[in-house]
């Protein structure tokens, strides 16, 4: 006898326990996926029998989450700001921490033209929920790997939103000698041999977009030493760091005015602003 959608759901999550922080709700993501389904379809048709090819399918996408591969990889995409974003292996996976940065930059600045520049772009995730919300603005997106901004622009495309120009290659070295009105960078800061890289789905993203020298502060700094030749008088940098590196990323910024720690969600310094 084929089982209900509800009981794989229920077996599905006791399964995951263990794997993952919301086995639950990975449960739910993973049959809705299996399924093509929504979320309220999922509820109403929660007593209907799932055949064996759906089965299988749900099978094979546990398996994967139960052996650490993250959900957005699995589904292929992610929630971030108000927009719904397609991730492959090529980009790091957008986390709620950044959403700290976007309300930082549009706080901080209204909606006349502005030229940003948005520096290891991955996924589009800082870019273009900078653009959903500031429509005058034009922004640069740049990355280093082809991989990641192909799904950037893909994102862009899908989601009809024309105001952001897509640049290959390492940081500044993407965008020659411009200027910007406001820079913005979710760099690697994570410090090679760090105890969180253990953790299976971290093992799954791109490591580059990940792990950076000097105790994960090298991109950081070099970031901070070639925005004054890329900023116009006045202009602003926000950059995303660790939750202990506040200090070291204003030590950077000795010598720029207003320069300020904004702390995440959960408390910890996260994104430090400055101005030229």
């Amino acid at each position: 006898m084929h089982a209900t959608i509800e009981t794989l759901r229920r077996a599905a999550g006791t399964r995951l326990r263990g794997h993952s922080d919301s086995p639950d709700l990975d449960a739910i993501r993973l049959l809705e996926h299996a399924l093509g389904v929504g979320h309220s379809w999922l509820l109403i048709h929660a007593h209907e029998r799932v055949d064996d090819a759906v089965r299988a399918r749900f099978d094979t996408l546990l398996a994967r989450r139960a052996a650490g591969e993250p959900l957005a990889y699995i589904t292929g995409h992610i929630g971030f700001w108000t927009l719904d974003l397609a991730v492959t292996p090529a980009v790091l996976i957008p986390r709620p921490d950044t959403e700290t940065l976007v309300e930082a930059v549009l706080e901080h600045h209204d909606a006349q033209r502005r030229d940003v520049l948005d520096l290891g772009t991955g996924s589009g995730a800082i870019a273009l929920a900078l653009a959903s919300e500031r429509s005058d603005w034009r922004l640069v997106a740049t990355d280093a790997s082809a991989a990641a901004l192909a799904c950037a622009e893909a994102n862009a495309t899908r989601l009809g939103i024309e105001t952001v120009v897509f640049a290959h290659g390492p940081w500044y070295g993407a965008v020659g000698d411009q200027r910007f009105d406001i820079i913005v960078a979710n760099p690697p800061y994570v410090a090679p041999g760090d105890r969180h890289l253990a953790a299976p789905e971290l093992g799954h993203e791109p490591e580059a977009a990940l792990v950076a020298a000097d105790h994960g502060l090298a991109d950081l700094a070099e970031i901070v030493a070639g925005a004054r030749d890329h900023l116009h008088t006045g202009g602003a940098l926000y950059l995303e760091h660790g939750a202990d590196q506040g200090a070291a990323v204003r030590a950077l910024l000795a010598g720029w005015a207003n320069v300020r720690t904004i702390r995440d969600l959960g408390g910890n310094e996260r994104v430090t602003c400055a101005r030229l």
